[in-house]
């Protein structure tokens, strides 16, 4: 239970600190229904059982630049692999914002790819969102093939926003590489996923 406690109190803090039901998802690594079950159960009006959910902490790699450099080491052996099965070459490393731009980063160096960053809008309920962007500080996607890098898939509907987007602007999604996948599956939208951490629930 101290857990849970710990969750709503970081959960009440962010959103006093002004960020939105979204951002304390990710910034939580939990799905936006379990962020918007903490809020509610905070104010004691939660009566509905709490969402089937992981929380992951992975602060301990992400405090650590050499930490974080031996981690995107083993995702890109991961992508090579995949990569190398479709017969393709990576030409850019997309990296959603905020929590996947440091491994992305390190990737893009590694693998002698351009780097491009994708930027969710806001979101400030479940089932209303805008689509977020490719930014143009940064490398081309346009017909290129194209590994998305993140930290955790919860639902997938990051990714397979990411995908639609790189797809309607003429690139090739190849490989979604995340620390851990939360999701359980092998594929997102027909892009493989490939992560350090697969979490399988038996329930």
């Amino acid at each position: 239970m101290k857990d849970i406690e710990e969750l709503i109190q970081k959960a009440v803090e962010l959103q006093n600190n002004g960020l939105i039901s979204a951002q304390i998802a990710d910034e939580l690594n939990v799905s936006r229904e379990t962020v918007i079950w903490l809020l509610t159960r905070s104010k004691k009006e939660v009566t509905t059982p709490a969402p089937k959910d992981i929380s992951v902490n992975w602060s301990c790699i992400g405090k650590s630049a050499e930490r974080l450099h031996h981690i995107s080491l083993a995702l890109c052996d991961m992508v090579l692999e995949t990569m190398e099965k479709a017969n393709a070459e990576v030409d850019v490393v997309v990296g959603i914002a905020a929590n996947g731009i440091p491994l992305a980063s390190m990737m893009a160096y590694e693998l002698g790819a351009d780097l491009a960053i994708y930027h969710r809008k806001g979101q400030d309920h479940v089932h209303t969102s805008r689509r977020g962007t490719i930014s143009r500080n940064f490398g081309s996607v346009a017909g290129k093939n194209c590994v998305i890098v993140d930290d955790v898939i919860t639902t997938g509907l990051t990714s397979t926003e990411v995908i639609d987007q790189l797809r309607e602007m003429d690139a090739k999604p190849r490989v979604v590489a995340v620390l851990v996948d939360k999701k359980g599956a092998d594929s997102i939208s027909n892009v493989p996923i490939q992560s350090l951490v697969k979490i399988v629930r038996v329930d």
